[in-house]
């Protein structure tokens, strides 16, 4: 009888409940001592799939205790501790009595507060900085693996263009949002002009542990994509990437002229101290008008003017002659 009890344990445990916080931390053999006296008050028997039946809805399928589990990582042990010293307890009054059901419901249930009232307060994570680095310590608890999740980001992060003149200082930080081990090293490897992620293409440069990567004067030889690449022990963190283009100071001199000259030739343009310009919003029709209506005045007034400068002139220029023969005239005519 007893054999067959304990293999209907066994089968419980291993078909009829899921793994948790509780099966994370608490031995089967010790379920077993819990519940092997549980009485069940409506059957009047012992019903030890009641009793793991409870213990799964409590711990297993309760969803206060799983957020209650989701600690920073290195405290598991801590979470297994204050379940532990929840349950063991029972475990030691109940073994070899037969308890009543509602008193495995009351205790169990207790338990189950107190321990996600305490889990609750063990120390959290900010979690998962995106969008790239493998970040096992913004990693929490899972009861249901009983392991921890790691965040789900790929290795590779996105490519990062920088753009400098030539003869220029250049540096590239290779930093990331999230805390970091104590002990890392940093190799920093270079593909020569060319625009790229591919792991095969880099050469190794430089290694240590400076997350810093100086170049003091710029040259064309330093156009590419640097990468950076953090380990913690024989771990790879992160790897970055820097496209970096460098631009000749003649090239740019000549181009900044050449805007210049160009902007200096629009009309309603002008210039501002930082190389752009604003233009100014056109004249009003009324003003147009105006300004036409007394340019044509003025045109019409211009050109009388100087026609009757040119009558004048032409009747001053024939007067005198006029004048002379008349006087002949006059003089012939008294001596005839």
């Amino acid at each position: 009888m007893c054999t067959s009890a304990l293999c209907l344990v066994c089968l419980s445990l291993l078909f009829g409940t899921s793994l948790s916080c509780y099966d994370c931390f608490i031995d089967h053999l010790d379920s077993l001592r819990l519940c092997w006296g549980h009485f069940a008050t409506l059957e009047n028997t012992l019903n030890l799939d009641r009793c793991f039946q409870r213990i799964d809805r409590l711990f297993n399928n309760n969803d206060k205790v799983f957020e209650a589990a989701r600690v920073a990582e290195g405290y598991e042990n801590q979470l297994g501790e204050l379940l532990r010293a929840e349950i063991m307890p029972i475990v030691e009054e109940f073994d070899k009595r037969q308890i009543d059901d509602t008193v495995h419901e009351e205790r169990l249930t207790k338990a189950a507060e107190n321990f996600i009232e305490a889990a609750s307060k063990l120390p959290r994570v900010a979690g998962c900085f995106p969008p790239c680095a493998f970040q096992d310590i913004g990693g929490v608890y899972n009861c249901f693996t009983c392991t921890y999740d790691s965040c789900r980001f790929p290795l590779d992060c996105p490519l990062q263009e920088i753009t400098a003149l030539e003869n220029t200082r250049i540096e590239m930080l290779c930093e990331v949002p999230f805390p970091l081990p104590a002990r890392i090293e940093v190799i920093w490897r270079f593909a020569a002009s060319m625009k790229t992620r591919l792991v095969d293409q880099f050469k190794e440069v430089t290694a240590g542990v400076d997350p810093v990567y100086s170049i003091s004067l710029a040259t064309m030889n330093h156009h590419g994509t640097y990468q950076c690449e953090m380990f913690s022990g024989k771990n790879s963190i992160v790897r970055k990437y820097f496209y970096v283009t460098v631009t000749h100071q003649v090239l740019v001199g000549h181009s900044e002229l050449q805007e210049i000259f160009y902007l200096s030739l629009l009309p309603r343009g002008r210039l501002l101290p930082d190389g752009g310009f604003i233009l100014q919003p056109p004249p009003s029709p009324l003003l147009l008008t105006a300004c036409l209506t007394a340019v044509l005045l003025l045109l019409t007034l211009s050109l009388g003017a100087l026609y009757w400068s040119s009558k004048s002139e032409k009747r001053s220029r024939f007067e005198p002659a006029d004048l002379l023969e008349d006087l002949e005239y006059r003089q012939l005519g008294r001596y005839m």
